[in-house]
């Protein structure tokens, strides 16, 4: 197995990231967005989650970028803050390799330590890969909503998945931002 190493994204992953998640985009019902986002709105994203959450890189051992994972706001509202949405995404022919557990790992961590206290994680059924990987990384999966996204001419479940990441003490402290 190749040596894989994570580090944190930058605008320069743009191009990288977006060439990784078009294809999720156009070819499955994994992600319901439909149109491939550009490299120039990858990298607005990558932005908005470094500076709040994380967005992180996985590298093989030449220094391709081969995934990714990244954390975001669970939903607006206030109370919500010490949550966060999290999804991972690896180049083409890399599943079950560990990228996804490498990623993940590195990146529940990253939020833990910014004082994130719940991850939560959706994922369009079927999807034995990406139910599998929550499984392994201690997420449960806490309900699902049924024909919720239209997609590829059908209508799409989506599972939700949940975990306890970082302190349990009581009240939350502050989020620490980049």
């Amino acid at each position: 197995m190749r040596a894989m190493k994570v580090r944190d994204a930058t605008e320069l992953d743009a191009v990288a990231c977006a060439a990784i998640y078009a294809p999720y985009v156009t070819d499955t019902a994994i992600t319901f967005e439909t149109e491939p986002p550009a490299a120039e709105e990858m990298a607005v994203r990558i932005t908005a989650a470094t500076s709040t959450h994380a967005w992180l890189i996985l590298e093989d051992d030449d220094g391709t970028v081969i995934g990714y994972a990244y954390g975001g706001p669970f939903k607006a509202r206030e109370a919500y803050r010490w949550s966060c949405e999290v999804s991972v995404y690896l180049e083409r022919g890399r599943r079950r390799t560990g990228g996804g557990r490498t990623l993940y790992t590195a990146l529940l961590e990253r939020l833990a330590q910014r004082g994130y206290r719940t991850v939560a994680a959706g994922m369009t059924l079927p999807n034995d890969a990406s139910v599998g990987l929550h499984r392994a990384m201690g997420f449960t999966t806490v309900g699902t909503y049924e024909r919720i996204g239209w997609k590829h001419g059908a209508w799409r479940d989506v599972a939700w998945a949940q975990r306890a990441i970082g302190s349990t003490d009581d009240p939350p402290g502050d989020i620490v931002l980049a």
